[in-house]
């Protein structure tokens, strides 16, 4: 069975795995139909991403194909095609035990912690696949990508008639504009790319774009309330704090591998802020996802910037790390 694995930093390779073994009780063997790429594996390729190691098959946006199913599973049959949940949980620590399964102790994420998608079949927990029978498979992989923005609104509370500023208009703020747009929350949006800035006024709806920080700042002391950075860029994350309105929140969706520090006096101190991290989605928030997209409240499929056929993935990935690419989103077709 063939499969790309990203041997170290900058280095895929073809490689020939077992054929993939039949499903146990209550799993599935899949197809992989399509995987998206997101900044996770972006990272893995420039040797950034933490909590990763050499070598690993990537890929946890994905939508597959249903070949067989183990005894006791009801929810999937042959045929169907599925989004995946790719956060496997061991169900019995402290955060499980809480509904927390998205901050597992024993957390393994397909293609981070453990091997993922960019393979033709493998098998997976039934429990973890959700079928659709409107959507399609590039449509399929995005439910993931969509998981982290309503998990991050979701963390921050958001209600109707609120403000809101989203730092960074790359796939996961874009997730996050979605979320706050359902929920009626107006939201602006600083991002240093012009390319980014005009995707997101043609297809989100801001109610203000920035360019700068000094624009934010222009609107002191009535700032935004709900500060979403998701960025994973230190500077843009210590920036943050000054961004948020008394009283308000500042949620950070991206993830930095080093320090984050504030000044404690103001603004973090005097404004009395709440500062939240945000990991994955839990199982909930995919049903709810997909319902909205199959509703046609969320509409993805002017995000796919490139859908590469899997043949020519190795040679193009080099150029989806680059931001001046205009790439919004990959998606690696498998079919």
């Amino acid at each position: 069975m063939r499969a790309i694995t990203l041997n170290q930093p900058g280095e895929f390779q073809w490689t020939e795995l077992p054929v993939a073994n039949e499903p146990g009780p209550g799993e599935a063997l899949v197809r992989i139909r399509t995987v998206g790429i997101c900044g996770t594996d972006l990272h893995a390729f420039k040797g950034r991403q933490p909590f990763f190691s050499y070598p690993r098959i990537l890929g946890h946006e994905l939508g597959v194909e249903v070949l067989r199913v183990g005894s006791g599973v009801t929810n999937v049959a042959e045929g169907d095609l599925c989004a995946v949940n790719p956060y496997l949980a061991c169900g019995e620590c402290i955060s499980c035990r809480q509904g927390k399964t998205n901050c597992c102790i024993c957390l393994k994420v397909l293609g981070v912690h453990t091997d993922g998608g960019m393979r033709e079949e493998m098998v997976l927990p039934a429990a973890h696949l959700y079928p659709s029978t409107s959507l399609s498979l590039e449509e399929l992989a995005l439910i993931e990508t969509l998981g982290i923005g309503c998990h991050a609104v979701n963390r921050s509370q958001a209600r109707a008639g609120e403000r809101a500023l989203v730092i960074g208009a790359g796939p996961i703020g874009c997730t996050v504009m979605e979320f706050l747009r359902l929920r009626g929350v107006s939201f602006e949006v600083l991002d240093l790319s012009a390319s980014r800035r005009d995707f997101v006024q043609k297809h989100m709806g801001p109610s203000r774009m920035h360019e700068s920080a000094e624009s934010v700042l222009d609107q002191t002391p009535e700032l935004p309330t709900l500060v979403f950075d998701c960025t994973g860029n230190q500077k843009s994350m210590q920036s943050a704090f000054s961004y948020a309105g008394a009283g308000g929140k500042l949620i950070f969706v991206g993830l930095f591998v080093g320090d984050v520090t504030f000044h404690d006096p103001d603004p973090f101190h005097r404004r009395e802020l709440t500062v939240f991290s945000s990991r994955n989605a839990v199982p909930d928030e995919h049903r709810f996802i997909l319902q909205e997209v199959e509703g046609g409240r969320i509409q993805t499929k002017h995000w796919v910037s490139d859908l590469c056929p899997v043949g020519g993935m190795v040679e193009r990935f080099p150029a989806w790390t680059d931001p001046s690419s205009g790439i919004l989103k990959a998606v690696v077709d498998w079919r």
